[in-house]
């Protein structure tokens, strides 16, 4: 039996953006391009004819910007939604609302002329609709990888099979993609001013984490930042790993710090979950609780297990309050996950083990 593709309408009013996506798409033989449109009053005339299983929507546009279109599709006829930035600073904060507003993702324009650059934006844009179609289907995806993936290898060795020494300070990391952004809100607003020091890896691209992290600081009892590099974990702060760099815990005698960095894409994301699940297996042991939030795919699920094997402990959000059961799910298969908890109890569950 054939497999149906996923149908994809592109609002975009670049026509240069609208073909390089289409194209970018379109390579993807589990991925068909619906058609295209300059502006939402075009998208709408598509969408009578014709309803697309995932649209990608730029934010600003004529005669109408993106988030008043997303907000009238939502209310109208919920379609999943990623949603497309040139990331200046200010449309990094508009993008943070079509989050709350229910977009599925945020995607980088691809910006035309660097080789490298459009294939790496080729993986993540194809994973950005695959994991958008998914949300709204509520079901995994057996559809196989559009591109061989880099393991955590590439940044740096598994852990030694002995444990860290054991301290009186716990680390929390954490990692998330795909519906992470509420999660993650949810999950920090839960939290003490006094908690453990926490790192976060939450799939994004760069531009977009710096603003997510002031959001994230205004709501919640702890602060929130975006991570730098030597910045040292503490209690009652969260560092959110920056977009397009790779984040690594690390340890000088007492003190937890991290270690920003370049390097290739790793389960096709930089940053990538397995790089800081790895390093806080390595660096951290037993002084870690790890947890792994809703996301397409598999980063992070061979991180976890190198935590729970170095002594973490380690928690998986369950499939019910996930928006896509992915990252979580093969994090359990591989027998990483030590308890799966709804999102409302993992906030409680961290402070009971630290």
């Amino acid at each position: 039996m054939k497999t149906k593709k996923i149908r994809v309408l592109i609002v975009d009013d670049s026509a240069v953006v609208r073909q390089t996506m289409s194209e970018i798409l379109s390579s993807d033989p589990a991925i068909e391009v619906m058609s295209t449109a300059g502006d939402p009053y075009i998208a709408a005339d598509r969408m009578r004819e014709e309803i697309p299983d995932v649209i990608t929507l730029d934010v600003e546009m004529p005669r109408m910007d993106g988030i008043s279109f997303l907000q009238k599709i939502m209310r109208q006829h919920p379609i999943p939604v990623v949603m497309c930035s040139s990331l200046t600073e200010k449309g990094s904060e508009t993008a943070m609302k079509a989050l709350e507003y229910g977009a599925v993702e945020i995607i980088q324009k691809p910006r035309i002329g660097t080789k490298l650059f459009l294939e790496e934006s080729r993986v993540r844009i194809c994973d950005a609709v695959k994991a958008a179609s998914q949300a709204k289907l509520g079901k995994i995806s057996t559809r196989s990888l559009v591109a061989p993936k880099l393991s955590a290898d590439v940044m740096m060795d598994k852990p030694a099979s002995s444990a860290m020494i054991q301290t009186t300070e716990k680390v929390i990391v954490v990692g998330a993609s795909t519906g992470g952004t509420e999660a993650l809100r949810i999950f920090l607003e839960s939290l003490p001013a006094d908690c453990p020091g926490i790192v976060i890896v939450q799939h994004m691209p760069e531009g977009f984490t710096r603003a997510f992290a002031q959001r994230l600081d205004g709501l919640c009892r702890i602060s929130v930042k975006e991570a730098a590099d030597n910045d040292t974990v503490v209690r009652g702060r969260a560092l959110i790993a920056p977009g397009n760099h790779h984040t690594l815990l690390k340890r000088s005698g007492a003190r937890y710090f991290l270690e920003v960095k370049d390097g290739p894409l790793v389960c096709r994301h930089r940053p990538s979950v397995d790089v800081l699940f790895r390093s806080a297996a390595r660096y951290g042991g037993k002084n870690v609780v790890g947890v792994i939030m809703t996301g397409m795919g598999d980063d992070g699920a061979q991180g976890m297990l190198e935590m729970k094997q170095a002594g973490a402990f380690t928690i998986a959000q369950d499939e019910a309050s996930c928006v896509v059961f992915g990252m979580p799910n093969e994090a359990i298969k591989r027998g990483g996950v030590d308890l799966v908890l709804p999102l409302a109890a993992i906030g409680r569950e961290v402070i009971r083990r630290q």
